[in-house]
């Protein structure tokens, strides 16, 4: 009876190593189609992150059809070359005042269209050094002006027309001070000043030919009667 279990022992012992085998086995099998799952879907992410980025950088570019937006919002934008110099920039100032401005490439010089908070507007002019050469405006009164500068800065003529109808083209020195003006008034009225010194002005007299001229064209007097006897 001791016999029995001792030939047992070795079909046993058997059983258990193919038991082990195949669970090996399996295991091995399993392992090699977890493997294949996950190069799979490595291979999905990077072909979803390839397709999502190549649609980025062409809405970017050209716009992605149904989702571009009907409105952008911003305080600013700054236009800038090739070369990264700002051009342009279009934007609202702290005071409420709407401007676009345009520059040329390595210098000062450029053009402004500016709207300001309380109405008015207008377009300057800009030379290489910043300095404003030319102003066209219109106030809220209607007012309509057109300005030139110098090389300074300085206004030295300026052409308006008001809202009553009246029209004046003024003259300035280098230091800002009127020596003549021309002016139209709302009834049609002409005048021409002239401002020898500051704080003087006068309207030029006619000339003497003029004078003569019209001192020849007077009718002719009637002769004295003869003296009686």
């Amino acid at each position: 009876m001791t016999d029995q279990p001792k030939a047992d022992a070795p079909y046993g012992g058997d059983q258990l190593l193919r038991h082990m085998a195949e669970r090996i086995q399996g295991l091995e099998r399993e392992t090699r189609r977890l493997r294949r799952l996950w190069m799979s879907t490595i291979i999905g992410l990077a072909v979803l992150l390839g397709i999502a980025a190549s649609l980025v950088i062409v809405s970017a570019k050209h716009g992605f059809p149904g989702t571009v937006a009907d409105v952008i919002e911003s305080h600013q934008f700054l236009v800038r070359d090739k070369d990264g110099q700002v051009r342009g920039v279009f934007g609202a100032t702290d005071a409420g005042d709407l401007r676009l401005s345009l520059q040329s490439p390595g210098t000062r010089a450029g053009v402004t269209l500016t709207a300001l908070k309380g109405g008015a507007s207008g377009l300057s002019f800009s030379d290489s050094a910043g300095k404003t050469r030319g102003v066209l405006g219109l106030l809220p009164d209607e007012t309509t002006s057109l300005t030139f500068g110098d090389r300074n800065g300085q206004t030295r003529s300026a052409l308006s027309l008001n809202p009553e109808g009246s029209a004046t083209l003024v003259f300035t020195d280098r230091s800002g001070s009127t020596r003549a003006g021309l002016g139209v008034d709302s009834r049609g009225v002409g005048t021409f000043t002239v401002v020898d010194r500051p704080g003087a002005a006068r309207t030029p007299e006619p000339e003497g030919d003029s004078v003569d001229d019209a001192a020849d064209t007077q009718a002719p007097q009637a002769p004295a009667p003869p003296a009686k006897k």
